[in-house]
């Protein structure tokens, strides 16, 4: 199975709060916390969600070869890793995942750093990555619902490039399966997705 990209133009997801206040470095029974700075803090992660554009796109490949080093997929594509071919396993399908959470919450981010409101740019920082990574779960959940007709379903787990040995320079590949360009999200030189705020994962299919 080789199939074109399917795009997700518009992502509405809530932001994972205590997932964002866990980032941040707060703790539910050890940390402290008054009712004022709770009150600013949930302010800004209101602020930076407003500035964020969740979008993203998913491309299922049949796996054609898995020895446990090499993983061979359709239409060419192939990785070297043998951490990655222990995740797939005996699946059937790898799905590539891709997200970004937009270029204005990191234009937001970069002013309030200038402006020396560090406060809210680190909040802003916490809440675009954990609003990223929510929109993979999201695109997850939204192909876990097409598979269901075929009785089948997502490993919950997910394989990103730069994880182990599965060599950052991968994510060449991925940007370009899942044509990110199209969701505004760049390549830089070192293999790092622009806006800084992108994602990408391996997902399986059994």
């Amino acid at each position: 199975m080789q199939t074109a990209v399917t795009f997700l133009d518009k992502i509405t997801i809530a932001p994972p709060t205590p997932k964002i206040y866990a980032r941040l470095g707060f703790r539910k029974k050890s940390t402290a916390i008054s009712a004022a700075r709770r009150e600013e803090t949930d302010r800004h992660i209101g602020e930076a969600a407003a500035l964020i554009h969740l979008s993203g796109s998913y491309r299922p490949f049949s796996i054609l070869q898995n020895d446990g080093r090499i993983v061979a997929l359709a239409g060419g594509v192939s990785f070297s890793s043998e951490k990655l071919a222990a995740f797939l396993g005996r699946s059937r399908t790898a799905l590539f995942l891709g997200a970004t959470a937009g270029s204005a919450v990191m234009d937001a981010i970069r002013e309030k750093t200038a402006m020396g409101d560090m406060t809210r740019a680190v909040v802003y920082d916490a809440t675009a990555s954990e609003m990223a990574d929510a929109a993979l779960d999201w695109i997850m959940a939204y192909v876990n619902r097409q598979l269901l007709r075929e009785s089948r379903r997502l490993l919950p787990r997910r394989f990103s490039a730069g994880y182990a040995d599965f060599a950052l320079e991968n994510q060449k590949i991925l940007h370009e399966q899942l044509q990110m360009e199209r969701l505004g999200v760049s390549l830089t030189p070192r293999f790092l997705l622009a806006p800084e705020k992108s994602v990408t994962a391996i997902g399986a299919i059994p």
